[in-house]
C-alpha cells in the first residue's frame, strides 16, 4: 500500500551544516509515529520540511504518492497537512470558538451548502465538535489571548483538526502541560479517528510509548533506527544516544 507520506533523502544544510543529512521517514495511514532524539537531531527541522514551511535542500516529500516536495505550508494543509508547532499559534484577540471557527471554515462542507450561510453553519457544528472533544466548550467565548497555557494547546489542537488533516504534524505537544493536562492529551490522542494519522516530536518517551506504535530515533540530522516502542527500548544504538545526552 502506498504510505499517507514519505521523505526520501531529505537533506537541509545551513552552510557548512547538515541539518538532514538524507532522512527516509514513512508515515502509513493512520499511525501514530513519534521522532525522538537529542537536542539539534533535526527533529523540529523535519517537521518542518515535511509541512512546507522550511525547502529541502535535497531529496523528496511525497503525500499519498504525489510529490509536494515544491509546495508551500498552505498548499499541504489544503492537500491534508495540519502542523502544531512548538508555541500555540492563535488569534489572541478572537475567542477561542471563532478560532476554530476560522480554521473550519475553509473545508466546511455539508448538505444544502450552497444556501447562504449554509457554509458557515457547516463549520459552526465542527468548530463545537472540537470545542467539546478539547474539553474548551467552557471557554468559547473567552479571548484566546486570556486562555491558560494548556488551554491554548488544546485550542490549536481544535484548530488543526478543524481542517479535517489526514496527518497531524505534533511539535512537543507536551510542552509546558502539567501532569493532569498531559494525562488527558495522552488520552484524546489515542481516542482520534484512525482517520488522521500523527507524527509527533515528543522528549517525554512515556507520552510516546503510550500513544505511538513506530518510533524513529534521529542524532546528528540522521536516523539512528526506526522500529516498535519495544524495538526502539531494546536498540544497543538508542540507548547509547541517549547516554551521551538526549534532553
Amino acid at each position: 500500500m502506498t504510505p499517507l507520506l514519505s521523505a526520501r533523502g531529505v537533506t537541509v544544510r545551513y552552510g557548512s551544516l547538515a541539518a538532514l543529512d538524507g532522512v527516509d521517514l514513512r508515515i502509513d495511514h493512520g499511525q501514530r509515529h513519534a521522532l525522538i532524539g537529542p537536542n539539534g537531531a533535526g527533529k523540529s527541522t523535519l517537521l518542518d520540511v515535511l509541512g512546507g514551511a522550511t525547502p529541502a535542500g535535497g531529496g523528496r516529500v511525497l503525500l499519498a504518492g504525489r510529490d509536494v516536495t515544491r509546495l508551500g505550508p498552505a498548499a499541504r494543509a489544503r492537500r491534508g497537512i495540519g502542523r502544531i508547532h512548538q508555541r500555540p499559534a492563535v488569534w489572541s484577540s478572537l475567542t477561542a470558538a471563532e478560532n476554530v471557527l476560522v480554521a473550519a471554515l475553509p473545508h466546511a462542507v455539508g448538505p444544502g451548502r450552497w444556501r447562504p450561510g449554509a457554509r458557515r453553519c457547516a463549520a459552526e457544528r465542527t468548530a463545537g465538535a472540537w470545542l467539546d472533544r478539547l474539553g474548551l466548550r467552557d471557554v468559547g467565548a473567552t479571548p484566546a489571548g486570556q486562555l491558560a497555557h494548556g488551554q491554548r494547546r488544546q485550542l490549536e489542537i481544535a484548530m488543526a483538526l478543524a481542517g479535517r488533516p489526514r496527518l497531524l504534524l505534533l511539535d512537543e505537544p507536551a510542552a509546558g502541560l502539567s501532569a493532569v493536562e498531559v494525562g488527558r492529551l495522552v488520552e484524546f490522542l489515542r481516542a482520534l479517528p484512525r482517520a488522521v494519522a500523527v507524527l509527533l516530536v515528543e522528549h517525554r518517551l512515556d507520552l510516546v510509548y503510550a500513544i505511538c506504535d513506530q518510533v524513529t530515533v534521529l542524532r546528528d540530522g540522521r536516523t539512528v533506527a526506526t522500529g516498535t516502542p519495544a524495538e526502539i527500548r531494546a536498540s544497543g544504538p538508542v540507548r547509547q544516544a541517549y547516554a551521551e545526552g538526549v534532553s
